[in-house]
């Protein structure tokens, strides 16, 4: 979608070295199809201007305005100890309110001649406080009177573009590099086929590239969007149609349960019966797993809807089939904490080979980093006899060391923290592609499911099994109403009294380096000047204040697997009535006793995390409690984030608020990786239909014509999106 042959050309010899090497390092931008892609933020109307008003602060904005007056003042300094400095203050008005604009030393002879009262120009800058007014330091700017020829002509027109833009570089200076490769517009190739642009009455690329950047009414921005959306939507439905197309070319062992085996035997010993929604999604996988070639499914389901059992089902049934089934796990705890609850859940059909192993009975072996070599050993030995039918393991298990006898199935947990080329380490582990199921419990709305894991199908398990408890949620406002914390406090007194235990959740560990502290702040650390608080020191506080008397640990990811495993089982086993934790826990951790959990800094968690949190307590037969501690104000974005999760338990409604309120770059998993997300103009959650539309029209278009031979221009936008750092779109993060 970027490089088009013609619009390949390097920036640095369509507009010089130096802003070529701005737009490189700040933008990402080094073609001119780069640039010609790089679409404005929004438009200024002349003669309406700004909201002064509302200018958010710390960030760098471009307004434009007219100085309504403007004083040099001088004053004694260090530099100028004889009242030889000099402050040029000039105020700039739209209307809707005033901004005061500082220029200090050599800096104000320019603009003294310049901004003179009555003037209107642009200006850019960061916008900070200063005696409690808002200011822009040193701002650049550019007049907006017909003075020189050039001026007149870049701003000629009705709209102006405002360009997402950097300290380095203006808004109107992307602006007239842009005026200066428009012309190459015309050379765009046009990756739509041409039957779907004219169905669905789209205008043709160079025509959208030509209204974006120089619209002169409304509605040839609208039309210029409309047309770059569907360009984003379907270039990558494409990519994603042709992935799963590829998938089902490949060749794989079909799996079928043995109506005799160990799966009927592990059913036949459930103490419960499967919820509805378990029944239908292993009825959906085993389909998949009879098929000759590989499953590749996404099953979503809510913290605690049972998702371990319908993945043991299906590792079951392969084994059933002669096959092995691997489970990776992110993390070292819950890789031992599903081998803990898998082999509890098949008690002796996981003793293959032993003493007292049911007559099926299979060997459930684990493999993380930090095992001792002897046990290791032993592990690899298991697998690549085939006395393992089930591994469970972290990413030690794509090491080239392990060899398998027959890998079956592959079982991904939590798939965000896998990437795709992790995924195919393991496949090539099989004689022939396994089959793949990823299990996730981030709710995911189902136009980011289609987007980010559009090569998966997808199953959703949306019941709770029987016997799993409500929660209730409460915001705890700390700073408004300090008793509601003592209140907080008694609570977790009350439930350890009644036999139950408590988690107590911090933002951070507490032994950091200062170095780690000198990180660059948010706006809503700033305004707070507190460092979020640490597993260690509330522990601590804790252990010595409100829960005096009580059994308190701390547990956090940089103690070594041991010690972190022996705290978890001793507060698995009651042993420990509070366990003051980081987000280690989020994932997975089982302990049906704890009814409640303490939430501290709720604020700095995003939504998703909250909800995942929040699902570890309840998971018994007594009701659950979380409470989201918060100092932040009532009125703020993050109370009302807050109020949202304590409102409801539907984590893909929560889901879908998270997600508006956050950049969609992290939804693709870039936010991560730094790069710039792919999608320019496509918004994940607005264009629910263009999304849908696309991913039906593409799926289609590769059915027909699987190589697009017939498309010449398409197969050259695809080449430009999986080119680069694009692959991580498909790399999920």
């Amino acid at each position: 979608m970027d490089c088009v042959p013609a619009l390949d050309e390097p920036l640095k010899k369509v507009l010089g070295p130096a802003t070529a090497k701005v737009m490189a390092e700040h933008l990402g931008l080094h073609t001119v199809g780069d640039l010609l892609h790089h679409y404005p933020r929004r438009y200024e109307e002349r003669g309406q201007l700004t909201h002064l008003a509302d200018l958010p602060m710390d960030e760098h904005v471009t307004v434009v305005a007219q100085v309504a007056d403007a004083r040099l003042h001088t004053f004694a300094s260090s530099r100028a100890p004889r009242g030889k400095g000099q402050r040029l203050e000039v105020t700039i008005t739209d209307g809707s309110g005033r901004l005061q604009l500082v220029f200090f030393g050599a800096g104000v002879h320019k603009p003294h001649k310049e901004l003179l009262p009555g003037t209107r120009a642009m200006f850019a800058g960061k916008v900070s406080v200063f005696n409690r007014r808002l200011q822009l330091a040193h701002p650049a700017y550019e007049l907006l009177r017909g003075g020189a020829e050039e001026t007149v002509e870049t701003w000629a027109g009705a709209l102006i573009p405002i360009y997402p833009a950097t300290a380095k570089l203006e808004s109107w200076k992307i602006g007239k590099a842009l005026q200066t490769v428009l012309p190459s517009a015309q050379e765009a190739a046009d990756p739509l086929p041409e039957s779907l642009r004219e169905g669905r009455g789209l205008v043709p690329l160079p025509e959208a590239l030509l209204k974006i950047h120089r619209p002169h009414t409304k509605a040839d921005i609208e039309e210029a969007r409309a047309r770059l959306k569907w360009d984003e939507a379907f270039v990558l439905q494409v990519a994603l149609a042709r992935r799963r197309y590829a998938d089902t070319q490949l060749p794989a062992v079909p799996r079928r349960p043995r109506p005799d085996g160990i799966l009927a035997a592990f059913d036949d010993r459930l103490p419960f019966t499967l919820t509805e929604g378990q029944r239908k999604v292993s009825e959906e996988i085993f389909a998949d797993l009879a098929t000759d070639h590989p499953m590749h499914r996404l099953l979503q389901g809510e913290v605690g809807s049972g998702k371990t059992m319908v993945a043991l089902r299906a590792m079951l049934a392969v084994v059933d089939a002669g096959g092995q089934a691997a489970m990776l796990a992110p993390t070292e705890v819950l890789a031992q904490q599903h081998h803990r609850s898998v082999t509890e859940m098949m008690g002796d059909l996981a003793q293959g080979g032993m003493l007292g192993g049911a007559e099926n009975a299979t060997k459930v072996v684990l493999l993380t980093g930090s095992m001792g070599a002897a046990a290791r050993r032993q592990a690899l030995l298991d697998l690549a006899t085939g006395e393992a039918g089930i591994v469970i393991g972290t990413h030690a298990l794509i090491e080239d060391k392990v060899q398998f006898h027959d890998l079956g199935l592959v079982v991904v947990d939590e798939q965000h923290r896998f990437g795709v080329e992790q995924r195919d380490a393991l496949r090539g582990k099989g004689k022939q592609p396994p089959h793949l199921l990823v299990m996730t419990a981030t709710p995911i709305p189902r136009t980011v499911a289609m987007t980010v894991f559009g090569d998966l199908e997808t199953s959703v398990l949306d019941q709770l099994p029987a016997g799993r408890s409500p929660i209730a949620s409460h915001v705890v406002p700390a700073a408004d109403k300090p008793h509601f914390l003592a209140r907080a406090w008694e609570r977790v007194r009350e439930e350890v009294e009644k036999g139950h235990q408590a988690y107590v959740v911090c933002p951070r560990i507490g032994d950091e380096e200062e170095g780690a502290k000198a990180k660059k702040k948010s706006p809503e650390d700033e305004a707070e000047k507190r460092p979020p608080l640490a597993v260690l020191d509330t522990a601590e506080q804790l252990a010595r204040g409100p829960l005096a008397g009580l059994r308190v640990e701390a547990l956090h990811g940089r103690m070594h697997p041991d010690d972190k495993d022996a705290v978890m089982r001793r507060f698995a086993a009651g042993e420990v009535d509070v366990l003051v934790a980081t987000t280690v826990i989020e994932v997975g951790v089982n302990v049906p006793n704890a009814t409640v959990m303490v939430i501290m800094d709720a604020d700095r968690f995003g939504v998703s995390q909250l909800h995942q949190l929040r699902g570890r307590v309840g998971r018994g037969s007594a009701p659950g409690l979380c409470l989201l501690v918060s100092e932040m104000p009532e009125a703020s974005a993050a109370r009302q984030r807050l109020n949202a999760v304590a409102s409801t338990l539907d984590g893909f409604e929560l889901s879908r608020i998270d997600l508006e309120q956050r950049r969609e770059g992290d939804v693709l998993g870039q936010a991560q990786s730094g790069t710039r997300s792919s999608l320019r103009m496509l918004a994940v959650i607005d264009d629910e239909e263009v999304i849908a539309e696309a991913r039906e029209e593409a799926t289609g278009i590769v059915a027909a014509d699987p190589e697009l031979e017939r498309l010449p221009a398409l197969r050259t936008a695809l080449d430009a999106l999986l080119d680069e750092e694009r692959e991580q779109y498909l790399e999920k993060g």
